[in-house]
């Protein structure tokens, strides 16, 4: 039962905190830190107890640490036996996320001990959207998936409206909504695989048991004859249904507008979280929904995917380098780099899938250490405008090394995380056909990246410092230590790779065979 316990860990602490009066406010943080600590914790012996060479793909068997048990059966005559199960378990794509989100969640609540306001709603809050987090990237039935990403809307939404900067509600909303309609596309889909599946096919029709199972839509011999989506024109349609659902969230150009609106307003600890762990549900549902579940339909508009990936590099990109507010210059980049991804697994390379999988974890680590650099100097001068600093490494030397580390490694260093994430991006989509003139395109982006990162750097941080931070001291001890968690890892994992790698892929290599069989047996009877 770990992974359960990955999930409800941090929920029964967040209902321990409401038996907590609300004057002791240190113990609130302490105990969102033990249970923070306890997820990182068992996803370390995760870690050391997985078999990197299962593949964990369209197997129920190959998937590790299952649980599974009948939540809800029910027979409904002639439509056959509906089923929901509580069903849990990870692979070399779940296993990188959740290492993401415990670390990220932890540096999360370090970050939060500066919340001064309502500090027990607050990390009851945090902890529920931790424990929502993690869910999604376990559950392997679709209404226990879409449970938790629907739950994550809640405590993100007050996270951000209650206490976020001075147009916090707007910004608030205009997140919920977006992200609520996606989910109302993601619903229709789910209802309509769940009568197209079934787990015993052939059986008569009372006895036909349609369930949520991912597993079970992954294997498209489950597909009930004559079913909705049994017609390739309404797969085609429900892929880009529920393609549009994770779009917003990663987000996708042009659904990305909610993102810079609630990194500027949100409190830092969350923009670390958003950045961090929230954009890659909208990708990991890429992964372990869309390209199993609707192979053939990925391999259709493969090259569209690609398209709309190079549009966020160079869009985000350029509106980066536009931007006069640190944070949303930020949130510009991580549109940018989640672009990276959507090439990445458009090309179904080796490579390229799994360098689109290395770059959701790379860029989770790296854009949380930006945001937290941001909060560090938004903490003393209280405005994040980069025009208004200048000569700052000489009043923080420190501060300002860390942030210049950040940046080179968000514009791809090598030696660093994200150098190797774009590095197998790129080689993955150049040896491919459909992706080779989007690779070719899509190297702009670095040169651009480099532009605005190390023009910022040069506004902030060079030159003659502004008498009016001559008093500002260098890091404290809890700034340095997060600073130093995050980047120490994204050195590790830049020197050392197959650390994370190899426990993707043979997940990644029986995921790019199932959709080009897909795609192979679709060809044949054509």
């Amino acid at each position: 039962m770990i992974l359960s316990a990955l999930i409800f860990i941090p929920m029964l602490a967040a209902l321990l905190l409401i038996l907590v009066p609300k004057e002791k406010t240190d113990l609130f943080r302490w105990i969102a830190l033990a249970a923070s600590s306890i997820q990182l914790v068992l996803v370390a012996f995760l870690i050391q107890n997985y078999d990197q060479s299962l593949a964990g793909i369209n197997q129920a068997e190959t998937y590790q640490f299952v649980e599974k048990f009948d939540w809800i059966r029910v027979s409904a005559g002639s439509y056959g036996i509906l089923e929901i199960t509580y069903f849990l378990g990870v692979d070399g794509l779940s296993l990188p996320m959740l290492i993401l989100t415990a670390l990220v969640g932890l540096i999360g609540v370090i970050s939060s001990f500066t919340i001064d306001k309502h500090v027990k709603g607050y990390f009851i809050s945090y902890l529920i959207l931790l424990s929502a987090m993690t869910g999604v990237f376990v559950a392997l039935d679709f209404f226990l998936f879409y449970l938790f990403w629907e739950l994550m809307l809640i405590p993100m939404y007050f996270l951000i409206g209650i206490w976020g900067g001075p147009r916090r509600e707007y910004a608030a909303i205009k997140f919920f909504l977006y992200t609520f309609i996606g989910s109302l596309l993601m619903l229709l889909v789910i209802i309509g695989l769940y009568f197209s599946y079934v787990t015993n096919p052939g059986a008569a029709p009372e006895q036909m048991v349609h369930s949520f199972s991912m597993v079970s839509m992954m294997n498209q011999q489950n597909l009930l004859p004559g079913s909705l989506l049994s017609a390739e024109h309404w797969r085609h349609i429900a892929f880009l249904l529920m393609f549009l659902g994770f779009a917003v969230k990663i987000p996708m150009f042009p659904f990305h507008t909610w993102l810079p609106d609630a990194h500027v307003e949100a409190p830092t600890p969350i923009s670390v979280i958003l950045a961090g762990v929230l954009l890659k549900m909208g990708t990991y549902g890429l992964v372990r929904v869309m390209m199993p579940v609707f192979p053939e339909s990925w391999l259709y508009f493969a090259w569209g995917i690609g398209l709309f990936g190079v549009i966020n590099i160079l869009y985000g990109a350029l509106a980066a380098m536009g931007q006069t507010d640190l944070k949303k210059l930020i949130a510009y980049s991580s549109v940018s780099h989640m672009g990276f991804v959507l090439l990445g697994l458009a090309s179904l390379s080796t490579e390229g899938v799994t360098g689109a999988v290395y770059q959701m974890f790379s860029h989770g680590l790296i854009s949380a250490m930006l945001f937290l650099a941001v909060g560090v100097i938004y903490d003393r001068a209280h405005h994040r405008e980069i025009d208004g600093f200048g000569g700052l490494a000489k009043q923080m030397p420190v501060y300002a090394g860390w942030t210049l580390f950040a940046f080179f490694a968000s514009l791809g260093l090598p030696a660093l995380s994200g150098f190797v994430a774009e590095a197998l991006v790129f080689m993955g989509s150049f040896s491919q056909p459909v992706t080779q003139n989007l690779a070719i395109v899509s190297t702009l982006g670095m040169l651009i990246t480099a532009i605005y990162y190390l023009w910022t750097y040069q506004k902030v941080f060079t030159g003659e410092l502004n008498p009016k931070y001559a008093g500002y001291p260098d890091l404290t001890g809890r700034e340095l230590t997060m600073l130093s968690v995050l980047g120490a890892a994204i050195l590790i994992a830049g020197i050392y790779p197959s650390l994370l790698t190899d426990l993707m892929t043979s997940s990644v290599n029986h995921l790019n065979d199932l959709v080009k069989s897909a795609g192979t047996a679709s060809a044949g009877l054509n």
